[in-house]
Parts: C-alpha cells; sequence; structure tokens
C-alpha cells in the first residue's frame, strides 16, 4: 500500500520497509525488457520524523535517506545517536536549494547526493563549496528538470537539460552527474507522484517514498524550515 499513513506504516517500520521493497520489486519485475535493467534505489524520506525512526529504519537495512530542508537536515545528520548508530547512513538533499545554503548544506554529515540542481551558477557554487571542503569524493548530483512546465515547480526546461548537463561535466569537477530528477506528472517524487508502480515500470531508478514507511508527517514540532514558501517565491532567482 502507497498511500500515505497506510497498513504498512501502522504495522511499524521494518515491516513498512519490507512491504515497500516488495512492492519495488515487483513493477521492476513488470519493467519493458527493453529498458536498462537498474535496480531502483529507494530513499526513505524523512522530513519531520525523529531521529530514533531513521535510526531503527537504518536497523532494518535501509541506508539512503532524504530530506527536504537543509536546516532540519544538517540537525539530523549531525545528531550524535546517528552517527554512532548509522554509520554508512547516506543522506540525499531533495528540496530547492538556494544559493545561500549552500555552504550550510555541504557542512552536512554523510551527504551523499543532492538531486535538484537547476541552474548554472547553483552547480558552480556547490561545485566551489565542495571543492574547499577537501573532501576525496566528488559530490553526487542529479539535475532536476520540470518535464511539465508548472510554474509553481522548481527545475530547467528540458530544452536546457543538455548544456546543464555538459556544463557539469566540463565546469565542475568536484561533481559528479549521475542522472536527471524530473519534476511533474512524471517525475521520481513516489511521495506525492501519481502512481508509484507506473513511475518504477516506466524505469525510475531513484524513487522516494516517506509517509508509507515512516507514518503521517507530523509538522507541529518540526524544526525552522530554511525559508517559509512566500519568502522562497519572493526570494528565487
Amino acid at each position: 500500500m502507497w498511500r500515505a499513513g497506510g497498513m504498512s506504516a501502522e504495522l511499524g517500520i521494518g515491516f513498512a520497509l519490507r512491504t515497500v521493497n516488495e512492492r519495488v520489486q515487483q513493477a521492476v519485475a513488470r519493467r519493458p525488457r527493453d529498458l536498462p535493467a537498474v535496480q531502483p534505489r529507494l530513499v526513505a524520506v524523512s522530513k519531520t520524523k525523529p531521529a530514533d525512526m531513521v535510526i531503527e529504519a537504518y536497523s532494518h537495512g535501509q541506508r539512503t535517506f532524504g530530506e527536504n530542508y537543509v536546516q532540519e537536515l544538517l540537525e539530523k545528520a549531525s545528531n550524535p545517536k546517528i552517527l554512532s548508530s548509522c554509520p554508512e547512513i547516506k543522506w540525499h538533499f531533495i528540496g530547492h536549494l538556494q544559493k545561500q545554503n549552500v555552504n550550510k548544506l555541504m557542512a552536512v554529515p554523510n551527504l551523499f547526493m543532492l538531486e535538484t540542481v537547476d541552474s548554472v551558477k547553483l552547480a558552480d557554487k556547490v561545485n566551489s563549496s565542495w571543492q574547499k571542503k577537501g573532501s576525496p569524493e566528488r559530490l553526487k548530483v542529479m539535475v532536476q528538470v520540470n518535464t511539465s512546465g508548472e510554474e509553481n515547480k522548481h527545475g530547467l526546461p528540458p530544452s536546457e537539460t543538455i548544456a546543464m548537463v555538459k556544463h557539469i561535466n566540463a565546469q565542475c569537477p568536484s561533481l559528479e552527474f549521475v542522472g536527471l530528477m524530473t519534476i511533474g506528472s512524471f517525475g521520481h517524487d513516489l511521495s506525492q507522484g501519481p502512481n508509484p508502480d507506473f513511475q518504477i515500470e516506466v524505469g525510475s531508478t531513484n524513487v522516494r517514498i516517506g509517509s508509507t514507511i515512516f507514518g503521517e508527517r507530523d509538522y507541529s514540532n518540526k524544526p525552522a524550515m530554511d525559508k517559509s514558501a512566500a519568502d522562497l517565491k519572493a526570494s528565487e532567482h
């Protein structure tokens, strides 16, 4: 059951993870044979969820987690309990990233991937900041593409995608381009997507599942967001 707050989450995180992984494999099996046989990566979206739930999911084998807000990710990833209990954790940033928050994001322990690069200026800023950090490995990044053309969605228009990828490969030596993150009717975001099975069947290789694993989100005790939605709209570009 994919719907938020479904029976899977109510029966515990371990059960929910097993159910989700089984469903993912069933969808993979229905893919057309001409698609690449790439195993989807399950990103457990843990926004608004406490460290203990992340640790519990980790104890059941989940290694990749996604967060939408820089401040929340920094606080959660820096939590001493997570640092000691989850040595192999991999954090993905999946929210809209403003340039003034890049340095803070680069300071996140065990940051593995940035899924939302949507401009040359942002790519350059991330590349420079990661370079200064002195990490021996390049930071994995996805280019975010607004495939549906919706004005309220972030991401590059499809026509600018190739030039963006070329820029990262040629001008951002500290970044490793690993794929596209599409926004819109057929995006990779299975937390909000119309049909997770369909998205996997048509080839999505990076799938995000949130409430189905962790239960309904409680925003009442959530750490302060990077900025309010109104501030984000007012300060974009």
